[in-house]
């Protein structure tokens, strides 16, 4: 889907605009086919929340799940975007609620009514999510157990990238160091190979973390000066990479 590889290369006008497109556009195909259109509101309400708007990402979760007969997969997955916008208000309790409604509703494997689309929510996709919003929430030392349950070192699909960037941030905040240090030592090779422009914002936000921290080991600042210089050089190719694919389409 074009719209979430704009939305998580950071190109957030284009990615909205093919999404509001798509959408429009899938409310016209037959009843058999619509369920397409949530998996456009999912993308969309997941941006809204990583855009610092949770307020319009939960309009469009609660719109959904005001919905009859969905499949438990797709509600589960309205549940969980629901629960991140919920922690970006600090609103524990909520997100924690939703939180819970998404576990009850995740089967191990998808039922029959589940669309084709959902096959990549599952177990270990839910427990980063919890990860996230218990880190968004400031709960950073059971954020950063879910973010390592879900990152599964050395074995967790490129996809979920975001998963392991952000256990460094939340090792980070909480002033982990040596747990910071011997989890990002672990992400130095790993940075030429991260293609999601999101997970390499949020790496490079760990380092800033780590730059302006107090008592931080030598070590450590050894390990983030060498992945801030990595950072820097994917993040060139990256730009030279979007200029070279803008050409190309002009």
């Amino acid at each position: 889907m074009a719209a979430w590889i704009l939305f998580d290369a950071e190109r957030h006008g284009l990615s909205r605009a093919l999404s509001h497109q798509a959408w429009n556009l899938s409310r016209r195909l037959p009843e058999d086919q619509r369920s397409i259109e949530l998996l456009i509101l999912s993308v969309l309400c997941l941006q809204q929340e990583h855009l610092g708007f949770p307020g319009s990402s939960l309009h469009i979760s609660s719109s959904v799940l005001t919905r009859k007969d969905l499949p438990e997969r797709v509600a589960a997955i309205f549940h969980v975007r629901e629960a991140r916008a919920h922690a970006q208000l600090q609103q524990q309790k909520k997100a924690l609620w939703s939180l819970n409604a998404a576990e009850e509703l995740l089967t191990e494997e998808p039922s029959e009514r589940d669309p084709s689309w959902t096959w990549w929510f599952d177990r270990t996709e839910f427990t980063g999510h919890q990860g996230l919003a218990h880190a968004a929430l400031g709960n950073l030392k059971t954020a950063a157990s879910h973010l390592y349950e879900a990152a599964a070192p050395g074995g967790a699909p490129a996809y979920r990238s975001l998963f392991s960037t952000e256990l460094g941030a939340a090792l980070a905040r909480a002033g982990a160091w040596r747990e910071a240090d011997a989890w990002l030592s672990t992400l130095v090779d790993t940075v030429p190979r991260i293609g999601s422009v999101r997970s390499l914002n949020s790496l490079t936000g760990t380092t800033h973390i780590i730059k302006q921290g107090r008592s931080v080991p030598r070590t450590l600042r050894n390990t983030n000066r060498h992945l801030t210089e990595l950072l820097q050089h994917q993040k060139a190719r990256a730009h030279a990479g979007s200029r070279e694919s803008r050409a190309g389409s002009s």
